[in-house]
């Protein structure tokens, strides 16, 4: 399936029961233990270290984790990936990004990049094939790829976790008005970088990933999201809402009018004005 994703237009609709106990349903699913192991068996015990990969990392972020942990040249653990690209499903096109799960993983002598990027694939595609999630992302028509592209996104413009159903709904919402997601986070992937400042000519960029300017879902994951996106994305807060803006820590205000979106988009600007201070003469 394509990964411009639009939603079927008719398609079974849960009642808001069906809706908390699927969320609900999802995250005693996913919520096993996230200590992920490694290597069985060996000559002898041996106390493993252990490494962590947060959730929303970028597969470069996990790359750079797993050889400082295993003391390895850079670089090494990105190759090893070309390893495990037959694991993949057939869209990610050898691709692991938003494969490579989060979760605390024990680490030996004997472990080796490949081993690590496989379990972590590995599991990606238990969480992923797990009944709720399976079930949450077909009740949308959505492929289990496309679950975990847009599970990346949510992880990526959630500012907690309190928020990704209702930045999932916002995702939904968008896709079925056929309206651009306009998602800043894909295009600081496109750039390779993290801001909250993206200018006009950021979103006139030539690229797969410009959500300003091609309708869709993002062509691959734009992170590895955790246990909450997931969930988010097959059962998303209902609502009308179609924008966002986080205007200061632990205020981020939905909006289903571009006339209110403004109003906080107004509000976002006087208060990072105000944190800049004012300039020298």
């Amino acid at each position: 399936m394509s990964h411009a994703y639009r939603p079927p237009r008719r398609r079974s609709r849960l009642t808001r029961r069906g809706r908390l106990a699927l969320f609900l349903g999802v995250l005693l699913t996913l919520g096993a233990a996230v200590l992920i192991p490694v290597l069985r068996g060996g000559s002898g015990p041996q106390e493993p270290r252990r490494l962590t990969i947060s959730e929303g990392w970028r597969a470069s972020q996990v790359y750079a984790a797993v050889d400082r942990e295993l003391e390895l040249p850079p670089g090494s653990a990105k190759s090893a990936a070309l390893a495990v690209a037959p694991a993949l499903p057939a869209e990610a096109k050898g691709n692991p990004e938003g494969y490579l799960f989060p979760a605390t993983y024990p680490v030996t002598a004997k472990t080796t990049p490949a081993t690590l990027l496989a379990h972590m694939v590995r599991t990606a595609h238990e969480k992923l094939a797990t009944k709720a999630v399976a079930d949450g992302g077909r009740s949308h028509g959505m492929t289990p790829y496309q679950t975990a592209t847009m599970a990346s996104v949510i992880e990526a413009e959630a500012e907690n976790r309190a928020d990704m159903g209702k930045v999932a709904r916002v995702v939904h919402n968008r896709l079925a008005k056929s309206m651009p997601l306009q998602m800043d986070s894909t295009i600081n992937y496109a750039l390779n970088r993290s801001t909250v400042d993206t200018t006009l000519s950021d979103t006139r960029i030539d690229s797969p990933f410009n959500t300003y300017e091609r309708q869709g879902l993002p062509p691959t994951p734009i992170d590895n999201p955790g246990l909450e996106a997931m969930a988010a994305a097959v059962a998303p807060t209902p609502g009308n809402w179609l924008y966002f803006v986080t205007v200061k820590p632990g205020d981020t205000r939905f909006s289903a009018t571009y006339e209110e979106h403004k109003k906080h988009v107004a509000e976002f600007n006087k208060h990072r004005a105000a944190r800049a201070g004012p300039r020298a003469g």
